[in-house]
């Protein structure tokens, strides 16, 4: 049965000499796997650079419930971006989370909530003039309301370590090494009610934003047992060091 659908890149393999194997997570469909054929080929109507991380599309497919494998029929942009593949800083961001996406969203079923959340700031990345060096921290923040284990903000000057294991602020420094220091656990606490289309008045510095980014992947570890590791983090730690 064909079905239309938005649906967000999140990877993709090689499949044969023109095909390839995209992971998309779909409006309608959840996360789902498709073979696209030909893709790759010179009289191709679907062309591969519409597959790179975090690209919208619109989607004709061939939806069969309980497949491991659909089909497509077409796939156009849905929105064209005018930045993200071509500012070195924006484009490290879209495969950092795409990354992230990729191996935290597993749910085969619609969520239209997560969906709409992610749709609209890949766009906000797309236009956002200020800020970038900053983005993917309240992404990821504000994604943990979506995943189940948003941090509870219960900072003051005496529960002023967070610790990651338990997602709160604590009194006392915890046996374990998942926590982050009160220094930081102050700026951490002022960034959580911050989202992307906010320009916080909050300044990092290079060493600050790194550790604070290497918290919340840590946390994000703890809390989905689907990640273990990152790679395109260290791309993204250089591109802005």
């Amino acid at each position: 049965m064909i079905q239309n659908t938005r649906g967000i890149v999140l990877h993709f393999i090689k499949y044969s000499e023109t095909s390839v194997i995209a992971t998309i997570y779909t409006e309608k469909f959840g996360r789902q796997s498709f073979l696209i054929k030909g893709v790759r080929g010179k009289k191709s109507n679907i062309k591969a650079n519409i597959l790179q991380p975090l690209f919208l599309l619109d989607m004709e497919v061939y939806y069969k419930p309980m497949r491991d494998l659909q089909s497509v029929k077409e796939v156009r942009n849905a929105f064209v971006f005018s930045t993200v593949p071509y500012d070195l800083r924006k484009s490290s961001i879209a495969l950092f989370i795409a990354e992230i996406l990729y191996k935290t969203i597993r749910e085969q079923e619609a969520n239209s909530e997560l969906f709409e959340y992610l749709y609209h700031t890949i766009q906000m990345l797309d236009l956002k003039e200020e800020g970038i060096s900053t983005f993917h921290l309240y992404f990821l923040l504000q994604l943990t309301k979506y995943l189940g284990f948003y941090p509870t903000n219960n900072y003051t000057e005496t529960e002023s370590y967070f610790d990651l294991k338990n997602g709160s602020f604590v009194s006392s420094k915890p046996m374990h090494p998942y926590y982050i220091n009160p220094i930081l656990s102050e700026y951490f606490s002022k960034i959580l009610p911050y989202s992307e289309n906010q320009h916080s008045e909050i300044k990092f510095n290079y060493q600050q934003r790194e550790v604070i980014l290497d918290k919340i992947v840590d946390y994000y570890c703890l809390h989905n047992e689907g990640l273990k590791s990152v790679k395109s983090l260290a791309v993204l730690k250089e591109v802005f060091h």
